[in-house]
């Protein structure tokens, strides 16, 4: 099971990624075929793109991206990459350090804890109790069934069900951070110049050794064939010199 939570939420970003890029696309695509088609007199084209209806496709693309942003969130604490603000607390010696950054953590699983438990309580009444009370046949009386979105006509339960999921992901993953650093001490890094699949210590293509000019950025390396000596090397330039 966990190996799964694992990329839980790549899997999820890059579904909702490559089907919203998909969307806007035959939306876009079919707008413009649709004028070009009323432009240039196509009238059968024309009216048989007319009677398909993507209106819905902005708003969808809208819905996705807020999932998107919400397992987001859970995936850069799993990883490493939220921004975090640590000067005065690397300061600290190694105990005072592991304490304030316990502390941290689960403060952060308690903030997301409290998110979910407040986003589950408003998906309920917003429509989700309508939605399963129906679906297991209990009474009605009293119970209303919840606004829909404006072009898809979906209820809007479901797409509000991104907040108590992904901040429910969320502070999983900050409990779950918390354990591994109490145990090895170490918090995830990530590293933005991994390439994945390539080794480290592994030459960049064939033919090439692990020589590599740094730029003064130290941002972007250049590879150097095996047969360049050190003193072919171009020297770095000066700094303000950009030239």
């Amino acid at each position: 099971m966990l190996k799964i939570l694992d990329h839980l939420e790549e899997w999820l970003i890059a579904f909702l990624i490559g089907a919203a890029t998909l969307i806007i696309f035959v939306a876009v695509v079919h707008r413009y075929t649709l004028d070009m088609a009323a432009d240039w007199g196509f009238d059968a084209l024309y009216d048989a793109l007319f009677t398909i209806n993507l209106g819905w496709a902005q708003e969808l693309t809208i819905i996705m991206f807020v999932w998107m942003a919400k397992f987001g969130a859970a995936y850069g604490v799993r990883t490493g990459i939220h921004v975090g603000v640590d000067v005065l607390i690397n300061r600290l010696n190694e105990k005072n350090r592991g304490i304030f950054i316990v502390i941290g953590l689960l403060a952060g699983a308690l903030f997301t804890g409290i998110v979910a438990t407040l986003g589950v309580a408003f998906v309920w009444e917003n429509g989700a109790h309508y939605w399963l009370f129906t679906a297991l046949g209990q009474p009605l009386s009293g119970i209303p069934e919840g606004p829909t979105t404006p072009d898809l006509e979906m209820p809007t339960w479901i797409v509000y069900s991104a907040i108590p999921l992904g901040s429910s992901l969320m502070c999983f993953r900050f409990l779950q951070v918390t354990v591994a650093f109490i145990k090895t001490g170490e918090l995830p890094h990530h590293d933005h110049g991994f390439v994945e699949g390539l080794e480290e210590g592994q030459p960049l293509k064939p033919g090439y050794d692990d020589l590599i000019y740094e730029m003064d950025d130290n941002l972007h390396p250049r590879e150097v064939a095996q047969d360049t000596k050190p003193g072919d090397l171009p020297s770095k330039p000066e700094k303000g010199d950009r030239t």
